[in-house]
This record gives C-alpha cells, sequence and structure tokens, in this order.
C-alpha cells in the first residue's frame, strides 16, 4: 500500500464497495459515484428497465458516450491548434530593429 493511498467505501446501486485510492483522488470517486446513482435512478424511474442493472448499463452507456465525444473534441482541437514560435520569432526581430538607434 503507497503511502497516500486510503480505503474507502463508495455506494453504487445500493452495493457498497470497498476501494483502495489515492487521498488526493477521494474527491472525484465520491462525485463520480455520486453522478452514476444520479443517472441510474433516472433511468430506473423514466424508462422501462427491468433490473437496476439495466440503469447502470444505460448510465455506463451515456457517460462513455459523454467522455469518447469530450476526448473527440480534445484531439480536433489539438489538430487546429498552430505553433506560434516561429511568428513570435519574427515580431521580436522587428521590435528589436525598430527599437534601434540608428
Amino acid at each position: 500500500m503507497a503511502e497516500n493511498d486510503i480505503s474507502i467505501k463508495v455506494n453504487i446501486g445500493d452495493r457498497i464497495y470497498p476501494l483502495r485510492i489515492q487521498a488526493r483522488e477521494e474527491e472525484y470517486v465520491r462525485k463520480a459515484a455520486k453522478l452514476l446513482n444520479e443517472k441510474m435512478g433516472f433511468f430506473n424511474s423514466n424508462f422501462s428497465v427491468k433490473d437496476k442493472i439495466d440503469g447502470l448499463a444505460m448510465a455506463a452507456l451515456e457517460f462513455t458516450v459523454e467522455s469518447l465525444n469530450k476526448s473527440n473534441e480534445n484531439i480536433q482541437y489539438q489538430q487546429h491548434v498552430q505553433d506560434f514560435t516561429p511568428i513570435e520569432v519574427e515580431i521580436e526581430a522587428i521590435e528589436q530593429i525598430l527599437t534601434e538607434k540608428p
């Protein structure tokens, strides 16, 4: 066990899961479990699901699709980011020429 590891228990779908995580991750793990339970509740109460597992599966699918969309948006953004270093070098050269005394 690493020095910064802690043991916690999270409730997902009325089941308790013991986890060993890094202390800095606790807030995110608890928030993720809460969001998952809320989404499961939404699917279980608004759709004809036969089992809590169905709600869990639909919640997991929705979160995974959202994650993939965000990942794809990030990739597309990174492909459009340009390296302005050559332009910055040229601007610095021009500034130096303009500030030189004749």
